[in-house]
């Protein structure tokens, strides 16, 4: 079919099962075909919904493919059918369908991908929680892992994909009401998988993921169009701060802008103020003015950062381009006319080189009234004394050289021999200075070449057209020379610094995203990246007050204006740094970093989440247990005892001794089994309060398992505990609980007729096993787990001989003994519950004793 255009793919996405996605897509189809357009069904699955029945009244659909698999007729969508039948559009429901095994594909997705091959289009839906990329953090919210998933590039390859959404109200509304689900299956749905928290994270989920396909589509479509003009789809306003009486003037403006562009008050991540200071940390500017600048600009909802670099420009447009700033606002300047020889200043160099990013010079009353606090650009990637150095060079060295010249023998040399060695003093200072001293020095040694070596001397006349060519191309050869210099110096910063930040981000993700808790980990790590003194993550509240979500180092900021750098993560959190301000490449890196703290605070958000969801759900299952026990389990014993009682008040019925004393035995069994279930439940309780706490002590096995039996009948249980077992460190009391709700149960499966309840007990290492072994009807092994779970039954015991609690228990109680328990087969037939406790310290308990 290579001469087939491919067809196209259109995903309803939907946030939650039973938003209405396959409902979306059988209206569609209707809607094509009432167009005209060649359209069948593929596969539907109405899961027994009456609205979305009746949409496919009147639609063409494919008869499905029967497979049989272990005896069972399935149907799956028939793709060799489809493409024979070869509509315009095919409908195909659930694209994470796994197909039944002797299908054609083994995933519905990829009989969708043949569809698209033989040129069909073909409408499809998903949910949120089947795309691959997504299935863990969906697991931590929900509890459930999904099974069926799908590639994210299936997805993305979409033509369209269109989001099915609904509020999580509405959609338990919708649930409850019977649209979803059958009425047998709404609480359980309600009480687990679709919690209003739930939902609202899932509904999260799907607008960043479609967000993400949106910005994929719009830089896809901006490639093939050849766009290269920047597309603000949100607009981020920097604010240049020198310090001088101008600055409030730029930052209300700035405010208006990011006000304008947000629709409302500027948040913290879209209006930033930013103070250049000089490389060695000096600055001009006033301290007051710039306080109360960064006041002012924090007051209209915007956040203040200084950034080194002896480059104003280049560093103003470093911040910028770093935090993805859509506008630079900044002031006229304030240098006098005469200024201006030694360069066109720091706005017009950031006009002419801020490529997509708009450019504001606010004009303001105080232009042209002073030198101005921003000086000319210097040389970038070279320090302040190697600078000074070359200048030194450049003016020292030229005159040294031509007083050398005038000694015998170099007087002797000629004129282009003299050249050649104050071209070598240029490309010295180049070297050494940058290019502004090294154009000095080409100028400060033609002219001294011209006035004591060439004729006529000691004036600036040149007699000769060949020696006045030499001079020039001396002074253009010096200068070009110092140019390549210049720039083969900042290549090497450049190249440097890009080595640098790639080793830093690649520590960064092999070394701090594998830490269990990775945010103190992060801020460790920007410290020592950075040398700071601290680091903290700050959020900000609903009422716009700041404060710390961790902090590592000395003092850490507990606010934003307490920190010497700072940089957003979002708009409601900051990474705050205290120590030294950092130079304007060095924020690209720290952005890095701060994205990753913002990622790995959401991880762990969305977990506690799922933990919370989990025992939120594992609370509505312990308290729907708990009213089906006291509706019946404990109705029971209490029923038992009432009939009991009132027979024995009975004055028209005449009882004999015998019936008496049955009724009364009968009151005193069913007051101790209610007395047991109350008891279970009181323990049940304390374990899913975490209120349990161990009074251990080294004890024997001896002294406790005659205890557990003590209403056992003699001959149910066989007892193997040997007088010279180690003694084992446990709370007694614990212990004798555990072990008797265990031996109640082995006693109430073994069979009548069948050997005893064996009770026996072995040292293994240091620790001592307490087996007790029935011959019942045993446990399959997908059960032996299942069965210490609260209120589990299995279904093998009869009504009325318990709750389901003992085990539970019984394993809670050991294991906050630091013990196990644990089910085995039985050899022969039968369930053996195997205790492994600690044996006591002898040092710490003492030797031998009663405990």
């Amino acid at each position: 079919m290579s001469g087939v255009a491919r067809g196209r793919l259109r995903i309803y996405l939907g946030a939650a099962p039973g938003v209405g996605k396959t409902y979306a897509a059988l209206s569609e189809a209707r809607r094509r075909r009432e167009r005209g357009t060649d359209i069948v069904v593929g596969f539907v699955e109405t899961h027994g919904r009456p609205r979305t029945a009746e949409l496919l009244e009147g639609l063409e659909v494919v008869p499905r493919r029967t497979l049989v698999h272990r005896g069972v007729a399935f149907e799956e969508l028939d793709v060799a059918a489809v493409i024979a039948r070869a509509p315009r559009v095919a409908v195909v429901d659930e694209l994470a369908h796994t197909n039944v095994p002797g299908s054609r594909n083994a995933k519905r997705w990829q009989d969708v991908e043949e569809l698209l091959e033989a040129g069909i289009d073909v409408i499809s839906t998903v949910n949120i929680q089947h795309l691959e990329s997504l299935n863990d953090v969906v697991e931590q919210i929900t509890g459930v892992r999904q099974r069926e998933t799908i590639p994210d590039e299936v997805a993305r390859r979409a033509d369209q994909i269109e989001l099915c959404d609904m509020s999580p109200h509405a959609l338990r509304r919708r649930m409850s009401h019977g649209n979803v689900y059958p009425v047998e299956k709404i609480d359980a749905a309600l009480s687990n998988y679709f919690r209003e928290g739930n939902l609202t994270a899932l509904r999260e989920l799907a607008l960043l993921w479609v967000a993400d396909r949106v910005d994929e589509g719009l830089a896809r479509y901006r490639g093939e169009h050849n766009i290269r003009l920047t597309w603000e789809a949100r607009e981020r306003v920097v604010v240049a701060l020198t310090g001088g009486p101008e600055g409030e003037t730029l930052i209300r403006r700035a405010a208006r802008i990011a006000a304008r562009s947000r629709g409302g008050r500027p948040q913290p991540s879209h209006l930033m103020g930013v103070h250049v200071v000089s490389g060695d940390g000096l600055s001009s500017a006033e301290p007051e003015a710039l306080a109360h600048q960064r006041r002012l600009l924090e007051q209209l909802g915007g956040t203040y950062h200084q950034v080194l670099g002896d480059d104003v420009a280049g560093a103003l447009l470093d911040f910028a381009r770093g935090v993805n700033a859509t506008q630079i606002v900044l002031g006229s300047s304030r240098r006098r006319s005469w200024q201006y020889v030694f360069g066109p200043g720091v706005g017009a160099t950031v006009a002419r080189e801020a490529g997509d990013v708009d450019v504001h010079i606010v004009p303001h009353e105080h232009v042209g009234s002073g030198m101005g606090l921003l000086p000319p650009p210097a040389a970038a990637g070279l320090g302040r004394a190697r600078r000074g150095w070359g200048w030194v060079v450049a003016a020292l060295a030229p005159p040294l050289v031509a007083a050398g010249l005038w000694l015998p023998p170099l007087n002797l040399l000629g004129l282009s021999t003299d050249m050649m060695l104050f071209l070598l003093i240029t490309v010295a200072v180049a070297l050494i200075g940058g290019l502004r001293p090294a154009v000095f020095s080409a100028l400060w040694g033609s002219t001294l070449l011209n006035l004591l070596f060439t004729p006529p001397l000691y004036r600036l006349t040149v007699a000769q057209l060949d020696n006045l060519v030499a001079l020039v191309v001396s002074v253009v050869v010096g200068v070009v020379v110092a140019l390549i210099v210049d720039v083969s110096t900042r290549r090497s910063a450049q190249a440097a610094r890009a080595r640098a930040e790639a080793s830093t981000l690649s520590l960064l993700a092999g070394s701090v995203l594998g830490e269990e808790d990775p945010i103190p980990a992060l801020l460790r790590r920007i410290t020592e990246t950075f040398g700071q003194r601290s680091a903290a993550l700050l959020e900000q509240d609903d009422t716009g007050r700041w404060r710390p979500l961790a902090g590592v180092g000395s003092d850490p900021c507990d606010r934003p204006e307490d920190a010497d750098v700072l940089v957003s993560v979002g708009d409601t959190l900051a990474l705050a740094l205290r120590g030294r301000v950092l130079a304007a490449g060095d924020r690209r890196v720290l952005g890095a970093f701060a994205t990753h703290l913002g990622i790995a605070l959401d991880r762990q958000r969305l977990a506690r989440d799922a933990a919370e969801a989990r025992r939120q759900a594992a609370g509505n299952r312990i308290r729907t247990a708990l009213l089906a026990a006291v509706s019946h389990d404990l109705r029971t014993p209490l029923t038992s005892i009432k009939a009991s009682v009132s027979s024995l008040r009975a004055t028209d019925i005449d009882l004999d001794e015998r019936d008496r004393r049955e009724l009364l035995e009968n009151i005193e069994e069913s007051t101790d089994r209610l007395n047991g279930l109350v008891g279970n439940l009181l323990d049940m309780s304390r374990l899913q309060t975490d209120t349990v706490r161990p009074n251990v002590k080294a004890v024997g096995l001896e002294e406790i398992v005659p205890a557990t039996l003590i209403g056992v009948p003699a001959r149910a249980v066989l007892v193997e505990v040997p007088d010279d077992l180690p003694r084992v460190a446990v709370d007694p009391g614990l212990l004798e609980r555990a072990v008797a709700n265990v031996v109640e149960n082995a006693v109430r499966h073994n069979p009548p007729g069948a050997a005893p309840v064996r009770i026996a007990a072995s040292a293994l290492g240091d620790t001592v096993e307490l087996r007790v072994a029935d011959h019942g009807p045993g446990v399959p092994d997908e059960s032996k787990e299942r069965i210490f779970e609260a209120f589990q039954r299995l279904g093998d015991a009869p009504r009325g001989t318990g709750i389901g609690l003992g085990l539970a228990v019984a394993r809670g109680f050991t294991e906050a003994m630091e013990g196990r328990l644990a089910a085995e087969d039985t050899p022969g037939g039968g369930l053996t519950m195997v205790f492994t406790l600690r044996g006591a310290d002898k040092g710490r308990h003492g030797g031998k004793g009663t405990g």
